[in-house]
Order: C-alpha cells, then sequence, then structure tokens
C-alpha cells in the first residue's frame, strides 16, 4: 500500500481508541500526571509569591502611573474647554 494505506491505518487505530471507553481516558490522565516532575512546596510558594508580587506591582504601575498620564493627555488634548 502507499501512503493512503497509512492514513486509513492511522483513522481506525484512532477509532479503536475511541472505543476503549471514557474510563481508560481517564487511566490515561492518571498516568500521565504521575510522569510529571512537580516542583517542590518551597519552589511553588516562592515562584507563587513572585507572580503574585509582579501582578501587584503591573497593578499600581498601570493604575497609577499610567491612569495619571493618559488623564493628563486626555485632559490636555480631548477635553479643552473654550478652544
Amino acid at each position: 500500500m502507499g501512503r493512503g494505506g497509512n492514513q486509513i491505518r492511522s483513522m481506525m487505530d484512532e477509532g479503536q481508541t475511541r472505543r476503549r471507553g471514557r474510563l481508560h481516558f481517564f487511566v490515561d490522565i492518571y498516568s500521565e500526571l504521575s510522569r510529571v516532575t512537580w516542583p517542590s512546596r518551597e519552589v511553588a510558594a516562592r515562584l507563587t509569591l513572585l507572580v503574585l508580587g509582579i501582578s501587584v506591582f503591573m497593578g499600581l504601575f498601570l493604575g497609577i502611573f499610567w491612569d495619571t498620564v493618559f488623564n493628563q493627555l486626555a485632559e490636555r488634548f480631548l477635553l479643552r474647554e473654550g478652544q
């Protein structure tokens, strides 16, 4: 068979995989999660604090600095009264 035979074979194999049922899907998920290298509790806590710190910094930066800058620009150029 040519290349077309391989495509048919892969579609047949995919159909067989679908017939194994939903239970096997969850077994596969558990199998994959058991292979994951999970970070230690300390590393996870440190990275979580890093993400929270960056989020707070960016929130303050965007909320204070950029809001003030854009507010001034809008008042100066877009909201001119009397002109």
